[in-house]
C-alpha cells in the first residue's frame, strides 16, 4: 500500500518513519510512503503557503494553488489515490475506518495547517475529511501518522503475529482483556491461575468474560454495538453478566 504524505513540515515525519513495525514495513516493502513538501509546489519567490482569511479574522489559511499543484503531482507520480484531508470537521477515525482504508492501494494524506485550508479545495478537491478526535491540534501530521501507523498494522505481513490485529483491542468493538506476563508474582500481586493452566478453552473464556467486564467499566457505550453469538452469551450469562 502506498501512503503519500502532504506537508508543509516534512521533517515532522523522519523520526515515525524510521521507529519500529513502521520502519520495517517500509523496508519489507509492505507499504510506501512519500512524503511532500507542499512548499515545494508555491508559486511565488518566497514559496509562501498560507495567507490572510478574505473577510478579515485570526490567523492564516493555507493557499489552494500550492496544495493543488501537490496533489496534481501525486496523481501524475501514482493515479487514483483516495485524498484524505486531515482535519477536525472531519468524520471520525476508528478501527472500522481503518480496516475499510486497508482495503484499498493508495492512501493521500493531506495536512493542514493554522485556520486550515481554503475552501476550494477541502469541497473540489478532497474526496473525504477525517477527525482522530474532537480536539485541536497544531497540524495534520500527526494525525496522519496516527492513520498510518492504524492502517498498516492492519495489511498482510507488517505484523510478527498474523492474529495479532484480530486480537486488538476494537477488534469486534470490546476493549482488549487484561494482559501479562513475568514475573509471575509482582509486588505481591499475581498473575490469573487460569493463565497458567494451559486449558485454552477455559483461558478463552476468562479473555472474553474479562473484555466484556472492562468494557462495561470503561466504555460501556459500545457494547450496545456488540453482537454475541449463542455460546457467548450463555458463558456470559454462566458469569452473572447480560447484555441486554
Amino acid at each position: 500500500m502506498r501512503f503519500d504524505l502532504l506537508t508543509i513540515f516534512p521533517d515532522l515525519f523522519v523520526s515515525p518513519l524510521q521507529e519500529g513495525i513502521i520502519s520495517r514495513a517500509i523496508q519489507d516493502k509492505k507499504i510506501e510512503v512519500v512524503v511532500h513538501n507542499i512548499r515545494d509546489f508555491a508559486v511565488d519567490r518566497h514559496a509562501m503557503t498560507d495567507d490572510r482569511p478574505f473577510g478579515g479574522g485570526e490567523g492564516m489559511v493555507m493557499k489552494p494553488e500550492p496544495l493543488a499543484s501537490a496533489l496534481a503531482h501525486v496523481q501524475e507520480e501514482a493515479p487514483g489515490g483516495r485524498v484524505v484531508l486531515l482535519s477536525p470537521q472531519g468524520r471520525m477515525f476508528t478501527q472500522r475506518l481503518a480496516e475499510e482504508f486497508a482495503a484499498l492501494d493508495h492512501l493521500v494524506l493531506v495536512c493542514g495547517r493554522y485556520e486550515g485550508v481554503d475552501e476550494r479545495i477541502r469541497a473540489h478537491f478532497v474526496d473525504e475529511e477525517i477527525s482522530i478526535g474532537d480536539y485541536i491540534l497544531t497540524g495534520g501530521e500527526l494525525a496522519a501518522m496516527v492513520l498510518v501507523d492504524a492502517i498498516s498494522r492492519l495489511l498482510p505481513g507488517v505484523l510478527g503475529c498474523e492474529n495479532s490485529a484480530l486480537q486488538d483491542t476494537f477488534s469486534r468493538g470490546l476493549l482488549k482483556h487484561p494482559q501479562y506476563t513475568r514475573p509471575r508474582v509482582f509486588a505481591s500481586y499475581e498473575v490469573p491461575e487460569v493463565l497458567l493452566s494451559g486449558d485454552h478453552a477455559a483461558i478463552a473464556e476468562w479473555r472474553l468474560v474479562a473484555s466484556v467486564r472492562q468494557t462495561m467499566k470503561l466504555r460501556p457505550e459500545l457494547l450496545t454495538k456488540i453482537v454475541f453469538s449463542p455460546e457467548e452469551i450463555k458463558i456470559l450469562r454462566r458469569h452473572g453478566i447480560t447484555t441486554g
